[in-house]
């Protein structure tokens, strides 16, 4: 898994290499997520400790994740969990359990490049306080989101090597250690240390696939 890790690293350096502030910034179509100064958020949960936040909207559990859920439950997490692992309360966890039509398709928000950076930075930072730090600290609160498109790469990709780093010295113990990761916005609390290392390759790879067909998008919107 880290050498996957490391090759997908090495194709998304080469894909950010370049990236300026215009294009980091650019929204493809209207109502795009973003990063935005504080007090101009178009989201009702933009966060982020400082003059910039990442747009987030009010916590759901969007119908491509019914599946995902009801497994959680099957699995043995009780209601309680499940709500907290998706931030939101148990009786729309219980909605979502008793549904049984039809699940309509999602419309996601389309970002920009400067959300889906922040999204993947916020994980990263999150991912070694809560695995290999003091296990204490909100993620969401530990990314200093910038419109400057340099200084953003320049901080995610040092979050990353000491994410990396760290996740080289885990043992075959560790990796089997069921809540050995403690991220608060995910499952990993539990699950065995080996599943929430596949989800953070999981992570990185589609983001940044994301992020690479934003390049491409903006390289030939005229």
């Amino acid at each position: 898994m880290l050498d996957q890790f490391d090759r997908a690293r090495e194709m998304a350096e080469l894909r950010l290499t370049g990236l300026g502030d215009d294009e980091y910034l650019w929204e493809p179509a209207p109502d795009c997520w973003s990063v935005r100064p504080r007090g101009l958020a178009r989201t009702p949960c933009a966060f982020g400790p400082g003059e910039w936040l990442l747009d987030r909207e009010v916590p759901d559990i969007p119908g491509s994740e019914y599946q995902e859920v009801a497994r959680q439950a099957e699995s043995g997490m009780s209601v309680e969990k499940i709500a907290q692992d998706w931030s939101v309360s148990v009786e729309r966890v219980r909605e979502v359990l008793r549904h049984t039509g039809p699940v309509e398709p999602d419309v996601a928000p389309l970002t920009t490049i400067a959300w889906r950076l922040g999204h993947l930075h916020v994980q990263f930072e999150g991912s070694w306080e809560w695995t290999f730090g003091e296990r204490r600290r909100d993620p969401r609160l530990m990314v200093d989101f910038t419109p400057d498109a340099f200084l953003a790469v320049t901080r995610f990709w040092a979050s990353v090597d000491r994410w990396r780093a760290a996740a080289e010295n885990v043992t075959d113990e560790q990796l089997d250690t069921v809540g050995f990761s403690r991220y608060p916005y995910s499952s990993d609390a539990d699950e065995r240390y080996v599943d929430a290392l596949w989800g953070v390759n999981l992570e990185l790879i589609h983001h940044m696939a994301e992020i690479a067909l934003l390049r491409d998008l903006w390289r030939t919107r005229r």
